[in-house]
């Protein structure tokens, strides 16, 4: 039995039931996270004490992490992966910065000036998770922009190891960035806190980071209550597109990579031909055996599909329907096939551009949306933690000009002190 199932050219009618996600059998998660962000909202520091011993095994108390602690995590850091840190930061840095433009001034008409100014969200907190897989590559990916956005304060919250600490790695790479409002807290609680704000834990306007789905839901209820999010999330995915150009065993390489987030990950491979995907199948069996996480990449290759197409074309609209996260196209001239991604996340183009380059080094950000929302959400960037803010300013002899559409329009929607506003002005 090949590692993932093979479909031929399946008609469009198929095609929504076949890209579908995989489901989430949550049962009574609403109302587990409902109960919990009501009980920090109500007892602050107490309840978030009571479900990290309660989730995270771990009484900590006091959840802000210190100096000495940033210091100790420096000290105990391989070399190497202090090295690999920093230039990951750069290369974010290089690629973000260029995303700082400012806006010209219009004139719109004599006497009528408009433009535009990015103003920096004051208040974020970032979610790092820290549980199976310690996501310090996400603390450079939501902080670095954070940092070049002008954010006043940044508040990071991520759970605590079984020893009570964080991991060294989200603590030097936290120092790195110079953010010293670091917590020891994870889960529902963690989304909780940063949202109403406990004793210790300042309340924010917006919150960005991944999560399991309790997070992910949380974040949901918490937008409802005016608490912005970056976006709504789900599982991670990857869907590739190769044809004969492509090298199997990369394909393979990058399938698993994302197989190995969790087992209700989900990737997808289309190609033309038949012979190639059943190289990619047996090229999965041979490198999954060499994977720590073989039991949660195997769930994950079961929510996978194979599809044999062999027009570009329609192999592009099936990837557009699909709206990934992640694309790779692995082809002949990608850069043309290019041209018709309409949805996807980010987008990886040639065989020496793996998924994994965008995850830690290239310069692009890693927090994209997911579960189809890549139909009308980006992923994370500068402008996700700034708010532009539009300013006019107006002569007399600009008003003038305008005056008497802006009476007519508000008189036709029976807003008659709209129409006063400029008419006393026009009379004086």
């Amino acid at each position: 039995m090949p590692m993932i199932q093979i479909i031929e050219n399946p008609g469009k009618l198929y095609w929504q039931g076949l890209l579908a996600r995989p489901s989430d059998h949550a049962g009574n998660l609403d109302t587990a996270v409902r109960k919990i962000l009501e009980d920090v909202k109500i007892n602050g520091d107490q309840a978030v004490a009571s479900y990290s011993l309660q989730f995270d095994q771990v009484s900590i108390s006091d959840r802000l992490v210190l100096q000495n602690e940033f210091d100790e995590a420096e000290n105990e850091l391989d070399e190497n992966l202090k090295g690999a840190i920093r230039q990951s930061k750069k290369n974010i840095e290089t690629f973000h910065s260029k995303q700082i433009i400012p806006e010209p001034e219009v004139e719109i008409l004599t006497g009528i000036r408009c433009w535009r100014k990015s103003v920096a969200i004051e208040k974020i907190g970032l979610y790092i998770p820290g549980g199976t897989a310690p996501l310090f590559s996400t603390l450079l990916m939501l902080g670095v922009p954070a940092s070049l956005a002008g954010c006043e304060e940044i508040i990071v919250c991520s759970p605590p190891q079984k020893n009570g600490n964080l991991h060294p790695a989200i603590l030097y790479t936290a120092k790195l960035l110079g953010f010293r409002k670091v917590f020891k807290v994870g889960g529902v609680q963690a989304i909780a806190a940063m949202a109403y704000g406990t004793a210790t834990i300042p309340s924010v306007y917006k919150i960005f980071g991944p999560g399991n789905q309790y997070v992910t839901h949380a974040k949901k209820l918490i937008q409802q209550e005016g608490i912005a999010i970056d976006m709504p999330a789900g599982p991670t995915e990857l869907a590739v597109y190769a044809d004969d150009t492509a090298i199997p065993d990369f394909v393979a390489a990058d399938l698993l990579s994302q197989c190995e987030h969790g087992g209700d990950s989900q990737v997808i491979l289309v190609t033309p031909s038949r012979l190639f995907a059943e190289k990619v199948n047996e090229s999965l069996e041979s490198h999954i055996e060499k994977l720590p996480r073989k039991s949660v990449a195997l769930q994950s290759l079961r929510n996978s599909k194979i599809f044999l197409i062999p027009d570009p074309g329609v192999a592009m609209d099936l990837l557009n329907e699909y709206a990934p996260e992640h694309l790779m196209l692995a082809c002949r001239d990608p850069q043309k096939l290019a041209l018709s991604v309409r949805n996807a996340g980010s987008v990886f183009l040639g065989n020496y551009a793996p998924e994994s380059a965008g995850d830690y080094a290239s310069g692009t950000n890693h927090t994209l949306p997911t579960n189809g929302f890549a139909r009308a959400y980006s992923g994370v960037s500068v402008d996700s933690f700034v708010k532009k803010i539009s300013f006019q300013e107006l002569t007399q002899e600009g008003l003038r000009s305008i005056a008497s559409t802006v009476v007519e329009m508000a008189m036709a929607e029976g807003l008659q002190g709209h129409a006063d506003s400029v008419s006393i002005r026009l009379k004086a």
